[in-house]
Parts: C-alpha cells; structure tokens; sequence
C-alpha cells in the first residue's frame, strides 16, 4: 500500500489526499526511491512520487499482459458501462482535478476547468463507441466464398503522455485502448504526475479489473521504454512529446515491429488574410498562442497577415496582450499562468534577446517577470524576416511573433515551409478561399476562422515531424484495433 499526501491549493480551504506511489495488478505500491514535484507558481517543492524504474515497467507489463485476455473477451457493453462510470466520477471529482492542475502544471484555473470539461466529452465519446465496433460481410470478387473481417485489440499498451495537458491527454490514451479492449501501462510526465494518480484512483473506483491499466512514474522514461519495447508482449505505443523523443521510440519499435501512434510538435501557422473578421481573428489568435502560456503543439507558432490588414491586426493583437493578467492559477482573473521550468523560461528569454533587433522588433512583454515562480511576459515580436527561431522549432513559450507577407501564395508558401505539419489556422470571410486553402496547407488539421479545433468527434494528429495516426473521432479506437480477415467456403 502506497502512502498518500495532502495538497492544498492556496488561497482556498480546499484539501485533496492523492496517492504517492505507482499502481500495478490493482494495488499502490509505495518506493523507496522518490522525486520532488514543483508548484511552477512558486518554484517550491510540494511533493514527493515514487520514482519507478525499469523492473517496475516490467512488473506493469507482466500484469498487462496476465490481463489482456479477459479484458478483451469482455462483452463490449461491460467495459462501455465502466467507462460511463469513470465518467459519472470524473464529473464529480471536476474540482479535484481543477485543483491539482492549477498546482502542479500551473495553468489558470479556467483553462484547466476548460481542459477537464473537454476529457469528459472524450470520455462519454469512447464510452459510446466501445460497444459499437463493427466488422463486415461480403462475397468474394467470383462469388465461391465470403468474406468476413472483424477486429480485435492490439493488446497491452504503453501510453505516454505529456505535462502540459496533464488530464486531457492520458485519459483520452487510455479511454481508447480501455474502450477498444487493450490493457495498458499508463507513463506521465513528471512535472504532473499526482494528476494520474488521481485517474488512476478513477479507475480503480469504476471497478476497473486489476492489472487491465497500471501506473508508473519515473524519472528515467528512457531506460523504461527501451525495456519494454523489447519484450514482444508489447504490441502498441501510443505517445505524445517530442520529435526527438518520438523518433527514438519508433525506432525502437522496428525490433518487434510495435503498432506506433505519435503526436509530436507542431509550428502552427495562423494567416490572417485580407477579408478576415479582424475582431474574431485577434480574438482567436489570443486564445491559440497564450492558452498554457503558449506551451501547446497547436499552439500559433506563426502570425502570418496579409499586408492589407497588418497593421489594424497588429495594433488590436498589442492592446489585449498588453490587458492578459499574468500570474499563479489559483489567483482569480489569471489569464497566463507560469511557464513549466525555470529553463523553459530562461530558454525564451535568450531566444527573444537574440531575435530583438535585427530580426525582429519588441512591441510588447519580452521578459521573465521577476519574484517567485517561473513567469514571463506575453510577448509580441514584429519580424522583419523569417527567423529560422520560430520556423524550424517549436516554441513552447508566450510568444507571437507576426509575419508581414504581400499574398496568399506567399503565405501558403511560408506556412508549409517548416518540418511540422500539426495544425494551422486561416481566417477569411471566403467559404471557397478557405477550402482551396486549407487544402494546400500541409497540416493534419485546419481551424477555419477559429483557434481552438479539439473534439472528442474529430481526428486529431499531424503530418510530416508532426507524427503518426490519430487521436480521436472514430480514429481514436481503430488505434488499438488490428483487422482480422477470415475467408469461409460457401457451397
């Protein structure tokens, strides 16, 4: 049995008691070795996890693998009825996971009650779909036998998910792999594990069977992978994090030849045409680059205007920069919360040192803020070039950079001009424009006059350094699905 802490979030009376350790085969094991989690409002140490390693990795896939036969001969409508139940308990515990959010990935409280409201529609969208996975029946092309496919799980998963969408991400991992009949591993990230540990806590009250998902922190994801991706039990990964990281794991998957689904970074361009509704566009573009404090792969890593409407955009853009409220999450009327870590912060503030002159001009923010905590100034930069800073990389901070170009080819041009391929974002009032465009746009997803796109209905995912399939829609399930084609004789 695991110890548990108490957190409380500051400011208020409120008290959550979160389990410490990793879960496996249905119980909290509490470890000796540990790692401190930081409230980056502050810069302060307010917990501690156990940190697991390589043989704990292995123990959850032991278990996984003991559970993937019953769990996927299970009536399709028992595991959908207990993910209308992790449901039900997630809708009650909204405020718990608010809490916990605000304190350990420091995102304003609205956004994070924005982020749990959207798991909830994830979750009641794959509780819907688990009973409803069809196969199909068909004569062959000369008609002397028939054809018959189905479907069964890929079987046990690693799911590996990010810190800056702490519950969003996990649980829409493991809602479709749970939905879909898969057992699991679940790995977070180390900067928001205690948010986990609460849906694991989920779980397990749904009446989720032991062993069917497990838990493991760690601050050493490296050496758990590697071992895990060499045991052929493993037969799919599902990962959300760095180009780096994710090209890693794919190699590492060629050994076994494990089922990947990557969701790496994104460069998200977000063109403000000549005939846009500049109200509507500056307003989307403050939510798709300051939303997290700009740490989100669909975030708007590129303002491109159209020289016609610049300088209007620009001026409205600058003034509601200029009113965002930086600070803690917890604190009311927060709009931009803390950056993650004090050297994401520092990280900005060089690049943005470097680009300022030159290459671009400071019209607003441009610095860390002084005091506790890891917080730097909404930012926005006029570019007078094409910095390769904000074209070849993905910016994880509170930045906007705005490009100036004299066409919609030139646009075109500049927006696909980068390894990443996520999402983008065109504002026109021209319903045939913003089809023939978003067409050309090398991205896996468009938002056509509107700056945030997630759906529980809608594929989510990239192309190029962007990834590999897709989260979400009908695309979420097929992910822990294999085919099976069975041919039978008819005389």
């Amino acid at each position: 049995m695991s110890r548990t802490i108490t957190v409380q979030i500051p400011g208020t009376e409120r008290r959550h008691t979160l389990h410490a350790g990793i879960h496996i085969n249905g119980e909290w094991i509490d470890l000796a070795d540990t790692f401190a989690v930081v409230d980056p409002a502050t810069g302060d140490e307010f917990a501690a996890v156990s940190d697991g390693r390589a043989r704990h990795a292995m123990d959850a896939l032991d278990a996984a693998h003991a559970a993937q036969g019953s769990w996927a001969d299970i009536a399709p409508r028992v595991r959908a009825d207990i993910l209308h139940t992790v449901h039900q308990l997630l809708t009650d515990r909204a405020e718990a996971f608010t809490d916990v959010m605000v304190l350990e990935a420091g995102k304003p409280r609205t956004e994070a009650a924005g982020e749990v409201s959207l798991t909830l529609d994830f979750v009641k969208w794959l509780a819907e779909q688990a009973a409803h996975v069809h196969g199909s029946y068909a004569r062959a092309s000369r008609g002397d036998f028939r054809i018959i496919t189905t479907t069964r799980p890929v079987g046990p998963a690693l799911l590996v998910s990010p810190w800056n969408f702490p519950v969003l991400i996990p649980v829409r991992k493991a809602a479709a792999a749970l939905a879909a009949g898969c057992t699991a591993i679940m790995k977070p990230a180390p900067q928001t594990p205690l948010t986990a540990a609460l849906f694991m806590q989920t779980l397990v009250d749904a009446g989720l069977p032991a062993g069917v998902m497990n838990l493991v922190h760690t601050t050493r994801p490296a050496e758990l992978s590697e071992h895990l991706m060499q045991d052929q039990r493993l037969r799919k990964v599902s990962f959300t994090g760095s180009v780096a990281v994710g090209s890693l794991m794919l190699r590492q998957s060629a050994r076994n030849i494990t089922s990947v689904q990557l969701e790496l970074g994104g460069n998200g361009p977000f063109i403000v045409l000549d005939d846009a509704d500049l109200d509507n566009a500056v307003e989307q573009a403050i939510a798709a680059k300051f939303r997290n404090a700009g740490q989100a792969c669909v975030a708007a890593n590129r303002i491109i205007l159209h020289q016609a409407i610049a300088d209007q955009f620009t001026e409205r853009f600058v003034d509601q920069t200029r009113n965002l409220v930086v600070g803690p999450g917890y604190r009311n009327g927060v709009d931009v919360g803390p950056m993650i870590s004090d050297s994401q912060r520092d990280a900005t503030a060089e690049t943005v040192e470097s680009i300022v002159g030159e290459k671009a001009e400071l019209l607003v923010g441009g610095k860390p803020i002084g005091g506790d905590g890891y917080f730097f100034e909404p930012t926005v930069l006029r570019m007078r070039e094409k910095a390769p800073e904000f074209s070849s990389q993905e910016l994880f901070a509170p930045v906007a950079p705005l490009f100036t170009v004299n066409s919609v080819d030139e646009a075109i041009e500049f927006a696909n001009d980068t390894v990443y391929g996520l999402a983008g974002y065109l504002f026109t009032r021209d319903l045939s424009r913003a089809i023939g465009i978003s067409e050309r746009l090398d991205v896996g997803m468009v938002g056509v006059n509107r700056g945030i796109m997630a759906d529980p209905a809608a594929p989510f995912g990239g192309v190029k350094t962007s990834g590999l399939g897709r989260e979400g829609g009908h695309s979420a399930l097929e992910e822990f699905l294999e085919t099976k084609y069975v041919a039978i004789t008819v005389h």
